[in-house]
């Protein structure tokens, strides 16, 4: 609309002009109507809302809280990179779908990927499982570490039965190996020698973090020493051989699924960076060569502008960690990798995690990640399925093909909200960063125990809110659907994957001549002696004659060193808390045959009584337990009579403050000749407490109210918990 608009007034045109009528008011305007309409409250405590970072959000943003922000004038594919690595955003290069699948059988897998590569997936995701990992063949695994968490691989012809009829050349190829990818890449080497598909023509990413692996799991197998040793070799190799394909992963997602905030992913994931760029280059190699051969995987979390903000963030902050380096401008880029958190999925009510994923995602390519990993709604439970699957990805294709963010080059630059919270991140992470630096860097803060302390106490501020259903997870602690059904997962059958790999492995040994077995020997030797510059090739050379990846892990790693610990970090989902309750109502029904219960006196007309018995049923639902809800009574008595009738143990009264002086105490008295039951109050009518107290009443239900601690006082009184 314009400014100026003619407007007929009889034989006469006046000009209208908006900006003289209505003139806009100043902050200082506006503040002043707000405090008046907060009458005494504070405008820091009511309207600015601080973080679990540490960050005191404002109400609104104006032009002035981004003019002297040093980023401000930015421009996409230059400079911090804040605004994106590429001059023309996703325009010119979408972000990679790169949807895990996490099946350990290498047929179903193979069938899997086809079908999703068909069907919109746009690049190739690997996770191993946890015998690969730690380079054990499955049949000397334990039956429990084949397949978990992952694919299984042991030689050439596993690596054959995954990718058949795949067109490896077509996909980005990424592949989170551990905390070494000697073993596997060479192994993947030979494949591609076999297949004749040369390796160059290959992208992707393959590789080993070791500190990561250190942090997820609380034990390195192998010194630190050994590990940079390995990632400069491959590094190295890559390099010269494989310019496609990066070799060195900084996983910070485990971080994220603990619970971590932004800025603590950030100064732990730069931490981690800087730490394997120290090392290498001591080994040799060149500060731009590691730079880009690094693969960041960062966990993206509810708060919507604050992973925005985060993602954003962060690639300044690696490019000036590069520029301290003396790295070139044009050699700063950062590659991201997305994978929706896990910390705020849930097992009850999981068709909402689809929900809290597409709205991760959108943040994560509002941010400009380069490849996601949208999870499955029922990842919790176990394996997905076709149909979770599918809607995984289709969360991704519908951000792409049909809201068009693939149109768009840093759509939230300009955001005064946006720009300032990026660089408030960015600033707070660059000092914890630096903090940990003091104290000895990353592996010092895992060993101390010091990256789970400052995870928990943000945790512990988190559960408070969540306990309180300030934080709300929906289905969980707040709305939660009494009706449905435990999805029955679909779970690996590991002891049967055991076998099937085992029959393979054994047919494979002895499959050969003596010939290839004593050249595998002198190739095995080779690695052990490390006599061998080219370790990949003189591994690939092996896993052709027929080595497995257990005999190329024990002759690379023959003098592993001493293994490491750490103080793990402990993941987990902030759903567990309300879960936990559920659990043990369902374990209480199927014991009883009936749910726990609680019955709601509700006490005169239906304007009278709705609006808390309404609280009162979601407060308790959200516990597992079976809330009767009558109509309405006219007398204390009458509720009472029903309440005994009812079998209930615990009943709550529903009515407003100006009725409760007049039903509480005969309520209380008519309920309680029972014996031994529980009155509840839904409200919290200050001046009164005391004295429902006296009368009888054992707790109140209200907004803010501790809902967990509530109700697990109340299932462990009947045994439930």
């Amino acid at each position: 609309m314009s400014n100026e608009q003619n407007i007929p007034d009889g034989n006469l045109d006046k000009k209208l002009n908006l900006r003289d009528m209505f003139t806009p008011p100043t902050y200082e305007q506006w503040r002043e109507v707000v405090e008046k309409d907060l009458k005494g409250v504070p405008f820091e405590k009511k309207l600015v809302t601080k973080t679990y970072e540490g960050i005191n959000l404002q109400p609104a943003y104006r032009r002035e809280d981004i003019k002297d922000l040093p980023l401000k004038d930015d421009k996409p594919g230059f400079g911090s990179y804040v605004r994106s690595t590429k001059i023309g955003g996703y325009i010119e290069k979408p972000w990679d779908i790169a949807q895990e699948i996490p099946y350990g059988d290498a047929e179903e897998f193979n069938d899997a990927l086809k079908y999703d590569l068909k069907r919109g997936q746009t690049a190739i995701n690997i996770v191993l499982d946890e015998a690969t990992k730690l380079g054990l063949d499955a049949d000397y695994a334990k039956p429990e570490q084949v397949g978990k968490g992952g694919l299984s691989f042991s030689a050439i012809l596993s690596m054959k039965r995954a990718f058949k009829d795949i067109d490896l050349t077509k996909y980005p190829v990424y592949v989170d190996a551990g905390y070494t990818s000697t073993p596997f890449i060479s192994l993947f080497a030979a494949y591609l020698k076999k297949e004749n598909i040369n390796i160059a023509d290959i992208t992707g990413s393959i590789d080993a973090d070791p500190i990561g692996y250190l942090a997820e799991t609380g034990e390195l197998p192998i010194s630190l020493e050994n590990a940079y040793d390995e990632l400069k070799s491959v590094t190295e190799w890559a390099t010269k051989n494989a310019s496609g394909i990066k070799t060195i992963h900084i996983n910070a997602a485990v971080y994220n699924n603990a619970g971590a905030g932004a800025v603590q992913e950030l100064a732990y994931a730069l931490s981690t960076a800087v730490e394997y760029i120290s090392q290498l280059t001591e080994r040799g190699l060149k500060v731009e060569d590691i730079a880009s051969k690094i693969r960041f995987t960062f966990g993206i979390g509810p708060n919507y502008f604050m992973e925005i903000a985060k993602l954003r963030a962060v690639r300044v902050l690696w490019a000036k960690v590069l520029e301290s380096y003396g790295v070139a401008a044009d050699q700063r880029k950062m590659f991201i990798h997305a994978k929706a958190s896990q910390f705020n999925q849930t097992v009850y009510d999981p068709y909402v995690n689809m929900l809290r994923t597409t709205t991760e995602a959108f943040s994560a390519v509002v941010g400009g990640v380069d490849s996601m990993h949208t999870n499955p709604f029922d990842e919790t439970i176990g394996l997905p399925d076709s149909f979770s699957r599918r809607i995984a990805r289709n969360t991704q294709i519908i951000l792409k093909e049909e809201s068009h963010l693939d149109q768009l080059i840093d759509p939230a630059g300009g955001s005064y909200y946006v720009e300032w919270l990026t660089n408030e991140v960015a600033k707070k992470a660059w000092e914890l960063f630096g903090e940990l630096d003091e104290k000895g860097g990353i592996v010092e803060t895992l060993k101390s125990g010091e990256a789970n302390k400052k995870i928990a106490a943000v945790n512990e501020a988190r559960a408070k809110d969540f306990k309180k259903r300030k934080e709300v997870l929906v289905g969980t602690n707040m709305y939660a659907n009494m009706t449905e059904k435990k999805i029955t997962p679909k779970v690996v059958d590991h002891k049967g994957l055991h076998e099937k790999r085992t029959k393979y492995l054994q047919a494979y040994r002895i499959s050969g001549d003596n010939g290839k077995h004593e050249s595998i020997l002198a190739k095995l030797q080779q690695l052990v002696d490390k006599s061998s510059a080219d370790v990949i090739t003189v591994g690939a050379e092996a896993y052709l004659e027929g080595a497995t990846i257990g005999e190329i892990s024990k002759a690379v790693f023959a003098n592993p060193g001493e293994k490491v610990t750490a103080d793990k970090i402990k993941t987990y989902r902030i759903a567990e808390i309300f879960e936990e309750l559920r659990d043990a109502s369902l374990a209480y029904q199927e014991k009883t045959g009936s749910a726990p219960k609680i019955f709601l006196a509700t006490m005169g007309s239906l304007k009278q009584h709705k609006a808390r018995a309404d609280f009162s049923r979601g407060f308790f639902e959200a516990g597992g337990f079976n809330v009767i809800y009558p109509k309405g009574f006219d007398t204390p008595e009458a509720a009472a009579k029903e309440f005994a009738a009812s079998r209930a143990k615990v009943a709550v009264l529903c009515s407003t403050d100006d009725t409760y002086p007049e039903l509480v105490d005969p309520f209380v008295k008519a309920a309680k000749t029972r014996g031994d039951v529980t009155v509840i109050l839904a409200g919290y009518p200050k001046d009164k407490v005391e004295e429902y107290k006296a009368a009888g009443v054992d707790d109140f239900i209200y907004l803010g109210a501790d809902v967990y601690a509530i109700i697990s006082e109340l299932l462990k009184n009947l045994g439930a918990l």
